[in-house]
């Protein structure tokens, strides 16, 4: 199967789409890339791109009736909108979450009343990407609803938004007006982009395939036995997990903007330094950041100004006080959000835990935050001293590696296992064993781990501070751009997790 990360794209398709963009007339340019992407949907999928095809066309004509519609000021604007954003939602949860309500409809139903009756799971189809672009149009038809975007008269135009392949599979999710002047605008290959998008793909290679894809067969190791393992055990798998994550979801990330930059499009970046967060909340402003802004823009705000949040407000401070009301309207806001996080993420009970565990951890924040900064004024603790920011930092790594650790778990159950077996043991003696000489890779492969982690880290660390990045590293001397060039590129090919005996790992965020 093509990924973003294998020969099939990076060698032949990729290549082979810039030349026929280039050698295409400019007014054509739309269709090739609309092409190239349905070619990969194919490679990928099979038939089902006639999926990805037909809500595109629906999307297309219901946001044209929506337009006329609200312009027109006609009361049955808001059933089109209803049906045409419950359509493409109501067949995301069909696909996705049948068996899932179909299985624990039957447990309730055997817990009641005592039967032992089977679920039978149905066999679905899942069209890759579905719940990337099930979002992007969602996004789009309410923003025309709501007189942010005119509805666009090109079905070409519409066709290229939810379909554009460098973000099919994983993202980020597109918005309409942050990604129209380039992703419409056909213009020429140009040397600075060709430079600027093939370093940013080999920036994303080393991420994933010299560091995500070695962890993944130790993290794999480790949670497959995970009831044999303990205290710093299972702490290390949680730590090891959430950094195989980001480093493959950034690093895919990476490939995918730097593949759009070499047509001249720009997509919006997905990771700014999760790490470098002081807490849960920023921390989700720095981590898929496309999937925290669209539910900030279609389900936090509607739901902060709606007439529920609005009545409970005003008659809350009178009844309650501004404590309480803060509170209760935190929640009101905040728990679609999280829930819906949970529910996107997949049909796991661990995923809806996972989206409720940030739920009452950013809850907590936000009702506590005014309190606990008086309480500090009052003992004249300096917040912004390094030993306090590095606390926040201490704090928010435990609260991340925990929540990965229930996100990775086969289940809910197995994830409160290993929670609790944290605290059961000390696991000295597996970690004196050399147990992580024998979870998959030898001494050579940690060693291009750690390599590649201290880069990284280092990396993002000047990244942080505004000192260094892929972008000033272009504007340095030619013979200091092109070592470090050269460097980047024969580590991927000398390092990179391939070849003889290697099985290539699928992309995490594919499968959502």
């Amino acid at each position: 199967m093509i990924t973003y990360t294998n020969e099939i794209y990076l060698v032949f398709f990729l290549p082979l789409t810039l030349l026929a963009y280039e050698i295409c007339p400019k007014r054509h340019r739309g269709k090739v890339l609309i092409a190239a992407s349905y070619v990969f949907f194919y490679l990928i999928s099979k038939w089902l791109f006639l999926y990805l095809f037909g809500v595109s066309v629906f999307i297309y004509l219901a946001a044209r009736l929506l337009e006329r519609a609200r312009r027109s000021g006609k009361r049955y604007g808001k059933i089109i909108l209803i049906f045409s954003v419950l359509l493409p939602v109501g067949l995301l949860l069909a696909l996705k979450y049948t068996n899932f309500i179909g299985e624990n409809v039957t447990r309730l139903g055997n817990l009641l009343s005592g039967g032992t009756a089977v679920f039978q799971p149905w066999s679905i189809l899942l069209p890759i990407g579905i719940s990337f672009y099930t979002l992007e149009a969602v996004g789009y038809l309410l923003d025309v609803w709501w007189g942010r975007i005119p509805a666009e008269k090109s079905l070409e135009k519409v066709l290229l938004f939810l379909s554009f392949f460098p973000k099919l599979m994983e993202g980020p999710i597109l918005r309409w007006q942050d990604t129209e002047a380039t992703l419409f605008s056909n213009e020429s290959l140009k040397l600075e982009n060709l430079e600027t998008g093939a370093i940013r793909i080999f920036w994303g290679l080393l991420k994933k395939i010299m560091i995500a894809d070695r962890l993944a067969i130790v993290v794999n190791n480790l949670f497959a036995n995970y009831a044999s393992h303990q205290g710093l055990v299972t702490v290390l798998a949680a730590v090891l997990y959430t950094t195989q994550l980001y480093m493959e979801f950034s690093g895919v990330m990476d490939i995918c903007i730097g593949s759009a930059k070499l047509f001249g499009i720009v997509l919006p970046e997905n990771f700014r330094q999760p790490f470098f967060a002081k807490n849960a909340s920023e921390f989700w402003q720095r981590w898929h950041i496309s999937l925290g802004a669209w539910f900030k823009n279609y389900i936090f705000y509607p739901m902060s100004t709606s007439s529920l949040v609005k009545k409970w407000t005003k008659t809350g401070r009178k009844k309650f006080g501004k404590g309480l009301t803060r509170a209760v309207t935190s929640a009101l806001c905040l728990f679609p959000v999280w829930m819906a996080n949970g529910i996107w993420h997949g049909a796991k009970w661990s995923y809806i835990f996972y989206g409720l565990y940030y739920f009452c951890i950013i809850l907590f924040e936000t009702v506590t935050e005014p309190y606990w900064k008086k309480g500090m004024e009052k003992l004249h603790i300096n917040m912004a001293a390094p030993w306090y920011r590095a606390g926040q930092r201490v704090k928010l790594l435990c609260i991340v590696f925990t929540g990965e650790m229930f996100f990775r778990a086969e289940n809910l159950h197995v994830g409160v296992h290993m929670f609790r077996s944290i605290f059961t043991g000390s696991g000295m003696a597996e970690l004196k064993g050399h147990l992580l000489l024998n979870v998959g890779i030898d001494i050579d492969d940690w060693n291009v781990i750690i390599a590649g982690l201290i880069v990284v880290v280092l990396y993002d660390i000047l990244k942080e501070l505004n000192v260094f990045s892929l972008e000033k590293l272009r504007a340095m001397k030619l013979p200091v751009r092109w070592s470090a060039y050269y460097a980047l590129i024969f580590s991927v090919i000398i390092f990179g997790a391939y070849g003889e005996g290697y099985q290539a790992i699928d992309l995490i965020y594919a499968g959502f």
